[in-house]
């Protein structure tokens, strides 16, 4: 063969390589034998060795559903927390995120998903930071807004289930009802102090929603948040674990058409003082036929939610804090200025008292000096007999001076107009912003909670 054959061949032989190399790349490649990665047989290989009783998902097929699915969380706090860490961790495939609120160091012992490091951070990205560390097989889609009437339709939509881990009814009622409209079941919880609560709402879309339950809203008087009435970390972080419990087990059917039966389970950390821990569950009514959300005939509908024609402000409630007139109500600066509460003499010369009506465990947390503590409980339960608050303030007359000073500056507001309306007392002022208001801006030394 000559030299000029032999170039010839070899020429040849390079096109048939690269024609061959351009059939290889369009060719798909054979579906690979594993489903998962090893990397996550690995990972979540002691969760699918549980046998689980019938109906429910075991092994493979379970962690395949869960790797599927679809979930909503709907607040980063205390039950959240709990909740995304555990779900994550089970290889929950698409985990979302609804929280605009930002890391507070006072949120660090019961928030646990958070830490020191990401205080002022949006919770929803401190979150997603958290559970990429946890598990980098998750898909995380966060939402750093308020959930409103406006947009919950756009951020439900896709979604399997939906947490709430939120703390108003408000909040609540909207989500259960665009949870009803668009067909998606909610695991609800709630907790404050050292008790908390779970449901299932619209399971498959024919279990009670929130309106069933609870058709007329509570006062708003009677719903603390855990700012106002403090909460016990773990006892509602256990709350946050059950939720992630029933989030698991909806998503690998342990729930059926046939065999959900709704129920509300209510928890205490502290049900007496020489007693363990209690939990109990209560059998709760199927969906009314009347409900207004879930009926065959509901006057609440997609477009009336959309609208803002429903209206959850006005049908919840607020509190209404805003009883004292203008000349009613100091700054923290005019207080200071007016009156220094160290100035002991000054202030019994002139029969000036300084009242603080803050609960007393509060108050022995931090206080000013030369102030008297009455809760406002205790105030209300007086019913204005100036005989029952001389006991407490001997000093105290109608014609004393005196200042009111809560946390914030709402409670100090509902106790001025009692002493001046019930127990006669003409000159009356409320510190506007209370207590804190005062640390923030005139002493920063003083401890704030």
């Amino acid at each position: 063969m000559s030299d000029q054959e032999l170039l010839a061949q070899i020429r040849a032989l390079k096109l048939e390589n690269e024609a061959l190399k351009v059939r290889l790349s369009n060719t798909p490649l054979p579906p690979s034998p594993n489903p998962l990665s090893l990397e996550e047989y690995n990972r979540y290989g002691r969760q699918m060795i549980v046998d689980m009783p019938s109906p429910i998902e075991s092994g493979l097929p379970a962690q395949l559903k869960l790797k599927s699915a679809k979930i909503l969380i709907i607040g980063a706090g205390g039950l959240g927390s709990p909740a995304l860490l555990y779900l994550a961790g089970a290889g929950v495939g698409t985990i979302g995120i609804v929280d605009n609120d930002i890391v507070d160091t006072s949120n660090l012992h019961r928030q646990i998903i958070h830490d020191s490091h990401r205080v002022n951070m949006l919770k929803c990205e401190s979150a997603k930071l958290s559970i990429q560390n946890l598990n980098p097989n998750v898909n995380v889609v966060t939402y750093p807004t308020r959930l409103t009437h406006s947009n919950a339709f756009e951020i439900f939509e896709g979604y399997d289930l939906i947490l709430d881990c939120t703390d108003t009814p408000l909040t609540r009622y909207l989500i259960s009802d665009v949870a009803v409209k668009l067909g998606i079941t909610v695991v609800s919880g709630s907790g404050v102090g050292t008790e908390a609560q779970l449901t299932i709402l619209n399971f498959m879309n024919m279990g009670p929603c929130y309106r069933c339950f609870f058709p007329v809203p509570p006062p708003p008087t009677s719903v603390a948040s855990c700012s106002e009435g403090g909460v016990i970390g773990p006892c509602i972080g256990v709350m946050g674990v059950m939720m992630a419990v029933e989030a698991i087990k909806f998503i690998v059917g342990a729930y059926t058409v046939e065999n959900f039966e709704p129920y509300l389970v209510l928890y205490s950390g502290f049900p007496g003082t020489s007693s363990g821990q209690s939990m109990r569950t209560f059998k709760m009514r199927r969906r009314q036929k009347n409900c207004a959300c879930c009926s065959n005939e509901p006057s609440i509908t997609k477009e009336s939610i959309e609208s803002g024609s429903i209206n959850y402000e006005l049908f919840c409630g607020s509190r209404n804090y805003n009883v004292c007139q203008a000349d009613e109500r100091i700054s923290v600066h005019e207080f200071d200025s007016a009156f220094s509460p160290r100035d002991t003499e000054r202030a019994v010369k002139e029969n000036l008292i300084m009242l603080d009506v803050r609960p007393n465990h509060h108050y022995n947390i931090s206080h000013l000096p030369d102030t008297v503590n009455i809760p406002l409980k205790v105030l209300k339960n007086m019913n204005g007999s100036m005989e029952l608050l001389q006991e407490v303030i001997p000093t105290v007359n109608t014609e004393s001076e005196v200042i009111v000073l809560c946390r914030y500056g709402n409670d100090s507001q509902l106790a001025t107009r009692l002493l001046k309306d019930e127990f006669k007392i003409g000159n009356v002022k409320d510190v506007k912003g209370g207590f804190f208001k005062y640390i923030d801006e005139l002493d920063t030394t003083i401890p704030k909670y």
